[in-house]
């Protein structure tokens, strides 16, 4: 986690030599109760956050780092877009089923247009439109902002939410949470003209600055789909972690940038090569992330904590390992024609930069340094790097007994040095990170081809590590039941066969749990309880690999 902390004098000093960067991370902003979606006026001189929990809109003045501004709003304020001349503030009321509008002059709001289960708001690039998912309709209603009117509702896939423009203002991409797609509205018709499928329960999405790419965050499955915009397709899908929420893109399109909201991570996508630099410890339930314009930090929303934390992305990744060769990505100012890049006191290698950016790879070394960057102009500070250790594995629990089909069962990994884990693979399958420390990671397993033993790996900034081991199962069948009746009175010893018998968690009998006891992995003894009706109910058979069913019958015994 980050705390708060002071401009160092490496700051100073980086602002005397003609850098500028972001020194402002560690700062928490307190705001109001569960804060979601945020947006920054053009500039980046305030950002307007959405409270849902509060039923307010915090105003931050950037420059201190302040809220200087609460706004009243209905019940359960969500989502923000701000008009591009920076006039507007445009909120999604979702309870209230409205879409508030603030005059960011005054911040009052001067306007509310009724639209149903308001969930995510977008703003055209010439500001005459807004767009918002309407989630209980299914549709996209498209909003006149001169006149404040509805011009045209648009029917999508089910469960719409989140919605993206792109910079040419052509189509609008909405993320469909119970479609498992995403539409593609046509803005000259307001029709949708194309439906892509993407990854489970797509919950937000974001347009790359260039248009090229919509990348979709899907909550279901732990990825992000990536879209190539020309052709309409998904050209990759990049495992996060656990319950993603809004991708959003550096403004120089390196890198997404995906909060998850579970391990409290922030990881790092090389749009390049689709894959995952970093995971960052950030925050307490990051939910939006909005960059400023420079693309030095950006704000994060941490919906459990109620703040809005400031995030440096001046020096991406900013871990590594202790050997070097990590490719390194800063960011700032002024950094044209540089003649040095220093982790501590040894010396990268440069390999590409501009005024605005530098790409360096990174020497040996140990701990947290400084990184410098020094031209004509002078050495300035851009951010700290932090060497890490290879990883050591020590333990899993449990370690057996896994489900073929993968399951929700939590796995704990012990060991060193697991703080920043990018990935953890059972085999070539990769699991979900759901929480992560220096010795301890818990996963999900997904599932795995055939059953067997797999080679657990993990993958950390400073390398990776093995040694341990986790087993799939096959799940378990029923192929008979003997004998096939009894008594409701219960107390038949009944004799189950079947396969994948051996790790038998429980058997029940219409639900009702009962004595039982492995022979072997082809035979299970158990038995009946008392049933208080007749009938033939079934006999489940439980254990790490499933379920399995037989039947038994139960019979009353003769009377008067």
């Amino acid at each position: 986690m980050f705390t708060l902390t002071s401009p160092s004098p490496q700051a100073a000093q980086a602002r005397a030599a003609g850098f500028t960067a972001s020194f402002a991370a560690g700062v928490s902003i307190p705001v109001g109760d569960t804060p979601q979606g945020i947006a920054l006026t053009p500039g980046g001189a305030r950002a307007y956050v959405a409270n849902r929990g509060s039923n307010t809109v915090s105003v931050i003045d950037t420059a201190t780092n302040t809220v200087t501004a609460t706004i009243p709003t209905g019940a359960a304020p969500t989502f923000v877009a701000i008009s591009p001349d920076g006039t507007r503030a445009y909120v999604t009321i979702n309870a209230d089923g409205l879409l508030s509008v603030i005059d960011t002059a005054t911040n009052a709001i001067v306007a509310d247009v009724a639209v149903a289960g308001a969930s995510v708001v977008a703003a055209s690039p010439d500001g005459t439109r807004v767009y918002v998912s309407g989630q209980p309709t299914n549709t996209v209603s498209v909003i006149d902002t001169a006149t404040n009117t509805v011009t045209a509702t648009v029917p999508v896939g089910d469960a719409p939410i989140g919605v993206a423009i792109t910079p040419d203002g052509t189509r609008v991409y909405v993320a469909c949470l119970a479609s498992n797609a995403v539409s593609v509205i046509d803005t000259a018709t307001n029709t949708t003209t194309d439906t892509i499928p993407v990854g489970i329960l797509p919950i937000l999405l974001t347009v790359a600055p260039d248009g090229a790419h919509v990348y979709v965050t899907n909550v279901g499955d732990s990825t992000v789909s990536v879209i190539d915009t020309a052709a309409n397709t998904v050209t990759a899908t990049i495992g996060v972690s656990a319950q993603p929420r809004l991708t959003t893109v550096s403004p120089d399109g390196k890198h997404a940038y995906v909060a998850n909201a579970e391990p409290d991570t922030v990881s790092v996508i090389d749009t390049a090569t689709n894959a995952v630099v970093e995971n960052i410890d950030f925050g307490d339930g990051p939910t939006v992330i909005a960059f400023a314009p420079d693309g030095t930090h950006a704000y994060v929303t941490n919906s459990v904590a109620g703040t809005v934390g400031v995030l440096a992305t001046t020096v991406i990744p900013d871990q590594g390992s202790i050997a070097g060769g990590a490719t390194v990505t800063l960011t700032g100012h002024h950094l044209a024609n540089a003649t040095a890049v220093r982790f501590g006191t040894a010396q990268g290698v440069i390999t590409a930069n501009t005024d605005t950016s530098l790409t360096a790879i990174t020497p040996a070394g140990s701990g947290a340094v400084p990184v410098t960057v020094t031209t004509a102009g002078g050495t300035g500070t851009l951010g700290q790097f932090y060497y890490r250790p290879v990883p050591v594995l020590t333990g899993i629990s449990p370690a057996a007994a896994g489900p073929l089909a993968g399951s929700d069962q939590e796995i704990v990994i012990t060991g060193r040095n697991l703080d920043g884990a990018i990935d953890v693979y059972f085999g070539p399958t990769r699991a979900v990170i759901q929480r992560v420390s220096d010795t301890q990671l818990t996963v999900r397993a997904a599932a795995a081809a055939a059953a067997g033993g797999v080679t657990v790996t993990v993958v950390t900034p400073g390398g990776h590590a093995e040694g341990l081991s986790y087993t799939y199962v096959d799940p378990p069948t029923v192929t008979g039941v003997s004998p096939t009746s009894g008594p409701t009175t219960g107390g038949t010893s009944v004799t189950i066969t079947g396969t994948g018998l051996a790790a038998t968690d429980q058997v029940t009998f219409n639900g009702t749990p009962a004595p039982f006891a492995v022979l072997s992995d082809t035979t299970v003894t158990a038995t009946s309880p008392p049933s208080g009706t007749e009938g033939t109910f079934d006999v489940t058979v439980t254990g790490p690999g499933g379920n399995a069913t037989g039947s038994f019958t139960y019979v009353s015994a003769p009377d008067i």
